[in-house]
């Protein structure tokens, strides 16, 4: 129950709404109940009395009880809706805010789809129970008490018997509910597993059919789909015993009220009207028991559900503001580590004893052999995360100790493998910038090579750039990221080889637009290539997590050390 306690700040706002939601469903309960029994006066009416005035008052009487039912009805239908989509909505968007504050470390060890099966399948399923629930509850719950009642009222002895199943119905709910909620969360985790598996492999479509995968993963597909059907399938055989079972304890019930009814009213003890009423009565009785051992199936459900999300939301991120945390002055670009060191794993350090000064507006290339530590030192100066050893501070300001937004507004980062969202390219350009007006989009994009080809698009820049950038080429996406970082006008420039997957032409483009891009700012490359690394004012390079070398590019030359090998390595590829 401390899941559902935690859940209560979101239903706090609308408690007013399912209150009302609630009363007019068991307004529109007791109306049942009364129609109910005036079915067993109707009845005697028109069986015994035989009188028609009666019988057309009563008839209208009846109907004119229909309509106002039929209103609460609806009021209720729709409330209950009302109130449920904004729980999802308010929730959903708290999960998906929380995901967003969470370090880069959360993402790595998670894949997407599974986060997004917790964010869109399991809060439907809390939704469901927390709100849709509680209100059908008080609707059975009416139904039931009230069903009890005139149940009493008309014959106890009866209603006895009717009141024995309770107990048996109670255990054979414990009894049920404990496997269908272990059935229910394997069917969920299988779930997400499936939908992380569909998106790897169509977010990589490209790549499976090149390398002739097509058939490996349908039959991984195959494999998952029979997984979860075979786990679909046992909980559909617990649920095709336990719900007969219940049904069987209610109808065998009512024979044993329509034989003993039966045998007063040929007695006379019973009119025919009450025992219809009766028989009425029982069978809407029916719909509470069956109620509460649906609802026992949904809680168990439902905290599965939570238990994944909630896991979601007490995870806290590595990387955060700290309480004394200032904001970052705009940036000179001053940026000094001394003794840096960093373990994505405790028992591997992936940078050790690294220290280094870089003077405001420098160009700083990052060399090494793969692995080295390169894109490590990257995300260390974006501070996704923060070292584990020593301090990394800009212009004096301990990184840990400013806040991430002051910092982040001041840094642009231009991957190597370019992010386009949905939308169209005139969105993605302004994400550097949202307030930005036209004019500045077109000035930026004239900065970044990009106008010309824009202009040549169909839509210009309204045109849709499709899923991740599909309908651009590589070295169109990467103009649209430089124009993204010139309309941001950050201080400081993150640049993981912008140019090393191009051609020769769109090399050229893309290199000048960075030429503009750089001016002024301090910038952080790591280099592929050869032009790059010639071009910086100074070059890092890193081994084993280590700056082993570091100077100009003549300097290291002449040195003949690690940075000679490797350029000369590389000028022997080109060569090739």
């Amino acid at each position: 129950m401390s899941y559902y306690a935690r859940f209560f700040p979101f239903l706090r706002p609308y408690l007013i709404q399912m209150a009302g939601a609630a009363v007019l469903v068991m307004g529109a309960a007791i109306l049942n109940l009364v129609l109910l029994r005036l079915a067993g006066f109707l009845w005697d009416i028109i069986t015994v009395q035989r009188d028609l005035q009666k019988m057309t008052s009563m008839v209208g009487l009846f109907l004119g009880l229909v309509l106002v039912q039929g209103v609460l009805s609806m009021g209720h239908s729709y409330l209950t809706a009302w109130v449920s989509q904004h729980i999802l909505a308010d929730f959903r968007t708290h999960v998906f805010a929380h995901l967003q504050k969470l370090s880069l470390s959360f993402f790595t060890k998670r894949r997407t789809g599974e986060i997004l099966s917790r964010l869109m399948n399991d809060v439907t399923v809390i939704q469901t129970t927390v709100t849709e629930t509680p209100i059908d509850s008080a609707k059975q719950l009416v139904t039931f008490a009230g069903g009890v009642t005139f149940l009493l009222m008309m014959n106890w002895r009866l209603c006895l018997l009717i009141l024995l199943l309770l107990p048996i119905l109670v255990l054979v709910a414990r009894l049920f509910g404990k496997r269908l909620k272990a059935l229910s969360t394997a069917i969920q985790d299988q779930t997400a597993s499936t939908t992380t598996l569909v998106e790897e492999v169509l977010s990589g479509i490209r790549i499976v059919k090149s390398f002739v995968q097509t058939r490996r993963e349908a039959l991984r597909f195959a494999s998952q789909i029979r997984t979860a059907l075979e786990t679909t399938l046992h909980r559909a055989a617990v649920l095709a015993v336990f719900v007969p079972t219940i049904t069987l304890l209610t109808f065998a019930t009512a024979a044993a009220v329509l034989w003993y009814g039966g045998r007063q009213v040929i007695q006379g003890t019973v009119s025919p009207g009450d025992l219809f009423a009766f028989v009425l009565f029982a069978g809407i009785l029916i719909g509470p028991f069956g109620s509460a051992a649906r609802v026992f199936a949904q809680i168990k459900e439902a905290q599965g559900a939570m238990r994944r999300l909630f896991e979601i939301l007490d995870t806290s991120p590595e990387v955060s503001d700290r309480p004394d945390a200032v904001d970052m002055p705009i940036i000179q670009g001053h940026v000094q580590a001394a003794r840096l060191g960093f373990a994505y794993d405790p028992r591997q350090a992936v940078l050790s004893e690294v220290s280094f000064q870089v003077n405001p507006g420098d160009m700083v290339a990052l060399v090494g052999p793969t692995g080295a530590g390169k894109t490590t030192l990257v995300n260390l100066l974006h501070r996704f995360y923060d070292p584990t050893e020593g301090t990394l501070a800009i212009d004096g300001y301990d990184l840990r100790a400013v806040r991430l937004e002051s910092l982040y507004r001041q840094i642009a980062l231009v991957p190597q493998e370019t992010v386009l969202f949905g939308g169209t390219i005139l969105d993605n350009i302004r994400y550097g910038r949202e307030e930005a007006t036209d004019e500045e989009v077109i000035a930026a994009s004239r900065a970044a090579n990009a106008h010309d080809f824009i202009g040549q698009m169909p839509d210009g820049y309204r045109t849709m750039v499709g899923e991740k950038g599909v309908n651009l080429s590589g070295g169109q996406r990467q103009r649209l990221a430089i124009a993204r970082a010139v309309l941001k006008n950050p201080r400081m420039l993150i640049l993981d080889e912008a140019t090393s997957a191009l051609d020769s032409e769109s090399e050229m483009l893309v290199q000048e637009a960075l030429d503009r891009l750089m001016g002024g700012r301090t910038t952080f490359v790591v280099a592929h290539r050869l032009t790059t690394v010639q071009r910086a004012d100074r070059i890092l390079v890193l081994n084993k997590g280590r700056i082993v070398e570091e100077g100009t590019h003549a300097s290291l030359m002449e040195r003949r050390g690690l940075y000679h090998y490797l350029y000369t390595l590389r000028l022997a590829e080109v060569n090739a």
